[in-house]
């Protein structure tokens, strides 16, 4: 299927289109500009794709041009246009640190994005709380949106993020919704993933279940949560974790996949790694992610690993609600896979919801529209729950 410019930026090179259209996706919640990620992409097409340093010199050079806005507003007192420029910086850099492989470099990117997305978080949205869910010894770091307009307790979606995207993005993209609609939200980084993978080397795990749980007794225990109304959703390899999770801790209300990961992820991881050493540029995934969210060094060991993550004998085991959404022309994540999914859900109250591309939402986790994609689990969420 043919796309567009705004969707293929760089033909050919599947790896930095994708990532560019999931900044792209956060233009919606004043997190980006489509005018400066414009020029990045112009910059990036005269340097080349051959030039290793380009992608996240480029993204952080426009990062840091919104960073000292953002900075002299904040010394002005401006501190709504410095939360502003803060969100675009941060997302700029979360970006361009993206396929820098792991080291001093790609920290202290994550470290300079992480400041600005929290700087810019609580100038911009103050019913956002900076929270730690208790985990093992350790703590998980987690945003709690409050939702709007409501006393009591209220219906919360505990959301984890996929490989590659991160829990700032998350609050921003589906929190913001949920809470015009009365609906709390946890967004967290969860082992592998954000904060908790980078800063604090927590590794993902097949066993999601064990987060889970952690995230639903934090909530569960605020006065303004609803403990039968608590749903998990996850988003891209969130798509696993939040079935595992449904499937074995019952006090969640209702389960949400925002896009359907792999049935059998070492066939899938399998056909990575081949296509990273045919041609990395057909990828959405960089060498040695897969690998750096395990805590593992070598891509053999990974995919052995790999054999742990299935939802085979797991989703029939799931008795919530769930809701299943995808993309019809996800290129990361065939569609076949939320079929294979919603086919093996044995719990009678199951929906598919696959977006075409005539409605939109037809890429990777809707990020071609994503205020489509979350408005449509935020109905289905009242509707079901």
């Amino acid at each position: 299927m043919s796309q567009g410019s705004w969707i293929d930026q760089f033909p050919g090179n599947f790896m930095w289109s994708n990532a560019t259209l999931v900044c792209k996706g956060m233009a919606p919640y004043g997190a980006v500009a489509i005018g400066e990620i414009d020029r990045i992409c112009e910059r990036l097409a005269a340097r080349g794709m051959g030039d290793p340093d380009a992608w996240w010199q480029e993204w952080c050079s426009m990062a840091e041009k919104n960073e000292k806005l953002a900075d002299a507003a904040a010394f002005d007192g401006r501190d709504f246009t410095a939360g502003e420029h803060y969100l675009r910086a941060g997302n700029y850099y979360y970006t361009g640190e993206r396929f820098v492989p792991p080291g001093e470099r790609k920290l202290g990117i994550y470290k300079k994005a992480l400041r600005c997305y929290q700087e810019g978080l609580k100038r911009r949205h103050k019913n956002i709380e900076f929270v730690e869910v208790p985990y093992e010894g350790k703590t998980l770091p987690a945003y709690f949106m409050k939702a709007q307009n409501t006393t009591g307790r209220a219906t919360t979606v505990v959301l984890f993020d996929g490989m590659d995207n991160c829990k700032e993005m998350s609050a921003l993209f589906a929190g913001l919704e949920f809470a015009r609609r009365g609906i709390n939200t946890l967004a967290i980084d969860g082992p592998g993933q954000g904060e908790a993978l980078r800063l604090r080397k927590i590794y993902a795990r097949h066993d999601y279940e064990v987060p889970g749980k952690a995230a639903y007794e934090f909530v569960a225990k605020r006065a303004d949560v609803d403990p039968k109304k608590v749903i998990i959703m996850g988003y891209s390899f969130g798509g696993y974790y939040a079935p595992r999770i449904a499937a074995f801790e019952r006090r969640y209300a209702a389960c949400v996949c925002l896009g359907a990961l792999h049935w059998d992820l070492h066939a899938w991881q399998s056909r990575i790694n081949e296509q990273l050493k045919a041609d990395p540029k057909k990828s959405a995934q960089s060498n040695f992610q897969f690998q750096w969210i395990l805590g593992l060094n070598d891509s053999d060991a990974a995919l052995e690993r790999a054999k742990q993550f299935s939802l085979a004998g797991v989703a029939d085991k799931i008795t919530c609600p769930v809701l299943v959404t995808h993309g019809a022309n996800d290129r990361v994540v065939p569609v076949e896979a939320a079929h294979k999914l919603y086919a093996a859900l044995t719990t009678p109250r199951k929906t598919l919801k696959v977006f075409t591309p005539e409605e939109g939402g037809a890429e990777h986790c809707q990020v071609d529209n994503r205020p489509l994609g979350i408005s449509t689990i935020a109905d289905w969420i009242s509707a079901n729950i």
